[in-house]
């Protein structure tokens, strides 16, 4: 076992060795709109960014995710050492009665390799139509990093694996972010993802491009909105049928 890994009862991360210094951590876990999922993957693909390692739990549903024939764990980590840059991405949710051990687990084995700063993505449903970004801190300084860049949360909650991390990072004084994309529905929405990528291209001097994202945008938006058309057609009423008397 390498000094980057963590590994208890219930939880283990096992990584290739780390050789980032003070790096920035980044996560995206599913939720609302699947914001993290998206900005997390479309900045792993764009940075072309290498697989370092996963996190497994006995308490993950037990599969295994496949992408271009090739298998992978649900939970994986990738870093890039020119940007000096860690992503952990998960394509399962984390089942709340296991959050607290996962992100415990994340933020204590983030400490040991001396991340600089967490951010944690997800999103938060609003009933505007507008994407935008809600931002909340640890600190005061993180706070004025990004009070204007989002508009800030002044008062809420943030449920999940999302607010159980941002938990632990006070627990463990590691400066934290939580980006939160404003979406108006459960469905996957890579313009909520769009939203927060640019909030961390101006944060973080990255360049990541979001035009493919904007086009998965537009299909998906074709695709509800002719899903809809259909659950209109059905739920129209029915005429009921004449009935023509018999005759012997």
């Amino acid at each position: 076992m390498s000094d980057t890994d963590y590994d208890d009862s219930d939880v283990k991360i096992v990584t290739k060795d780390i050789k980032l210094e003070n790096p920035v951590l980044i996560e995206g876990f599913p939720g609302i709109g699947l914001v993290g999922n998206i900005a997390s993957q479309q900045i792993i693909d764009e940075l072309d960014m290498t697989y370092v390692g996963s996190i497994d739990s006995r308490y993950f549903p037990p599969i295994a995710v496949l992408y271009e024939g090739l298998i992978n764990m649900p939970v994986r980590i990738y870093e890039s050492i020119e940007h000096n840059l860690i992503i952990v991405v998960s394509d399962i949710p984390i089942n709340p009665s296991v959050s607290y051990d996962v992100s415990k687990a994340l933020v204590e084995w983030a400490k040991s390799i001396n991340v600089k700063e967490i951010v944690s993505i997800a999103g938060i449903a609003t009933m505007g139509e507008e994407h935008k970004v809600f931002g909340a801190a640890t600190d005061k300084v993180m706070l004025e990093k990004i009070k204007d860049k989002v508009e800030l949360f002044q008062m809420g909650t943030i449920s999940g694996i999302s607010g159980s991390v941002m938990g632990e990072c006070l627990v463990n004084e590691i400066p934290a972010i939580s980006l939160l994309g404003a979406t108006q529905s459960q469905n996957p929405d890579p313009r909520a993802a769009v939203v927060v990528i640019e909030v961390l291209n101006s944060l973080y001097k990255l360049s990541i491009n979001t035009e493919s994202l904007i086009e998965q945008a537009e299909q998906i938006e074709v695709e509800m909105q002719k899903l809809a058309e259909d659950v209109r057609t059905t739920e129209q009423p029915v005429a009921p049928r004449k009935e023509f008397p018999m005759y012997g």
